[in-house]
C-alpha cells in the first residue's frame, strides 16, 4: 500500500466534494476510487451515504370508475400499487415499462400534480404528500415537468416571453427588467435566442418547441425534473440534440432527472441508475449498465429482449412474452406478473413477492429470479 496518497472518506457528497474529480464515479451509494499505487492502478472500493432528494414509500394511486349511469357502486383502477422508490441528488434515473404501467402517473403524483390515494413522498425530507396547494407554493420552484407534448405544455394564446416570465411573476417578487434578463438567460441555456420571445408556439418546429418547454422547466432554477418522454416525437437528429443539452443542464446546474421513456437505448446512455414498471409495481431496480448487462426479473428480461438487434450475425430468438396483461381494474392474487410468467411456481400465485437486494445497488421483486 505504499505510495497511496490519500484516501477521501465521508458521508456526504457535500462533504467529501467529489462532484468535479474525474478520479471518482459515482453509483447510488457506491464510491469507487482509482489511485496510482507504484506506477500500477489500485482500486478501492467503499461506501458513501448519498442524499435522497426524494424518498417514496407505499405510494398508491387508484382512479374511480363508474359502472353505468345508475349505478352507486365505484370500480377502482389501481394504477400505483405501493411505490417504494429513493432518488437521489444528482443522478438520472430511468423509469421504462410499457404503455399503461403507471410510469406518467408516477411523475404527476410525484410533483403533486395528482393526488395520492395513500402513501409517503418526502421532498427534502419533508413530507409533501398531504400537503395543501398553498403549503406546497415553496416546493413548486424545485419541483417541475418537462411533458411529452411540447405543443399541449405551452399556451398557444401567449407569447414564449410571456410564457417563460408567468412562473417567475408568481414566485419571485422580480421586476420586469430582471424577469427579462431571466428570460433572456433560460433561453439563451437551451440555444434559443431572446429575438424568438415575441413569437407563439405554433411558429416553431417540434426540436424549438422542446426547447422552450425545457427553458420553462429551468426558468425557476428547480433541483429535481420529471421528464416525460422527452424525445418520443422528435426526429432521431433531433432527440441527440435535446439528450444533449439536458445533459449538459444536469451537469450545469446539478439537476435530479426522472427520465420516462420507451426509449431502451437512450435509457442506457443517459440514466445513470434504471427502474422497470410493470403494472403499478418497480418490480426491478439497478444501476443501468448491470440492469442491462444482467437483468433478473423475467418481465426485465422480456422487455429487454424485445429491442430489434442491427447486427447481422445475430440470432438471437425473440422470446414473446405469453398469455394477456392483467386488468389494473381487477389485479391477481400473488405476483401480478404470475400468468405470464415461464418460471411461476405456486408460491407466486398465492403471495406476493418481496424485494430482494442482490447487490447494494440491484434489486428485484421476484421469487424465481435467475
Amino acid at each position: 500500500m505504499q505510495g497511496l496518497k490519500s484516501i477521501a472518506i465521508g458521508f456526504s457528497l457535500k462533504i467529501v466534494n467529489l462532484a468535479n474529480d474525474k478520479r471518482f464515479q459515482v453509483y447510488n451509494n457506491l464510491l469507487e476510487n482509482r489511485h496510482l499505487c507504484d506506477g500500477k492502478n489500485l482500486y478501492i472500493k467503499y461506501y458513501i451515504i448519498m442524499e435522497k432528494l426524494i424518498e417514496i414509500r407505499n405510494l398508491k394511486k387508484y382512479f374511480s370508475k363508474n359502472k353505468g349511469l345508475f349505478s352507486r357502486n365505484e370500480k377502482l383502477i389501481y394504477t400505483l400499487n405501493g411505490i417504494n422508490l429513493d432518488i437521489y441528488q444528482n443522478e438520472t434515473l430511468g423509469l421504462v415499462g410499457e404503455s399503461g404501467c403507471g410510469k406518467t402517473t408516477l411523475g404527476r403524483v410525484l410533483l403533486n400534480l395528482t393526488q395520492a390515494t395513500s402513501g409517503s413522498i418526502k421532498f427534502d425530507n419533508t413530507e409533501i404528500s398531504n400537503l395543501s396547494s398553498k403549503q406546497l407554493k415553496p416546493f413548486r420552484k424545485n419541483m417541475q415537468m418537462i411533458f411529452q407534448n411540447s405543443y399541449s405544455s405551452l399556451n398557444p394564446r401567449m407569447k414564449i416571453k410571456d410564457i417563460l416570465a408567468e412562473p417567475l411573476k408568481i414566485n419571485t417578487t422580480l421586476s420586469k427588467e430582471e424577469i427579462k434578463t431571466e428570460t433572456e438567460k433560460v433561453l439563451n441555456e437551451v440555444g434559443l435566442s431572446y429575438n424568438i420571445a415575441d413569437n407563439f408556439p405554433h411558429e416553431f418546429s417540434g426540436g424549438q418547441r422542446q426547447r422552450i418547454a425545457i427553458a420553462k422547466a429551468l426558468i425557476l432554477k428547480p433541483k429535481f425534473i420529471v421528464a416525460d418522454e422527452p424525445i418520443s416525437a422528435l426526429d432521431i437528429c433531433i432527440q441527440a440534440q435535446i439528450i444533449k443539452l439536458l445533459k449538459d443542464l444536469k451537469e450545469k446546474f446539478n439537476l435530479t432527472y426522472l427520465f420516462i421513456s420507451h426509449d431502451l437505448s437512450t435509457v442506457k446512455s443517459f440514466c445513470s441508475r434504471t427502474a422497470v414498471m410493470y403494472l403499478g409495481e418497480i418490480v426491478e431496480i439497478a444501476k443501468t449498465e448491470e440492469l442491462f448487462s444482467s437483468p433478473k426479473h423475467p418481465y426485465t428480461k422480456a422487455l429487454l429482449n424485445s429491442v430489434l438487434q442491427v447486427d447481422k450475425g445475430s440470432k438471437t430468438k425473440v422470446e414473446l412474452i405469453k398469455g394477456e396483461l392483467p386488468s389494473n381494474e381487477n389485479l391477481p392474487v400473488g405476483c401480478n406478473f404470475a400468468s405470464r410468467c415461464p418460471y411461476a411456481t405456486q408460491e407466486c400465485l398465492k403471495k406476493e413477492p418481496e424485494t430482494t437486494e442482490i447487490s447494494q445497488t440491484h434489486k428485484v421483486n421476484c421469487f424465481n429470479f435467475q
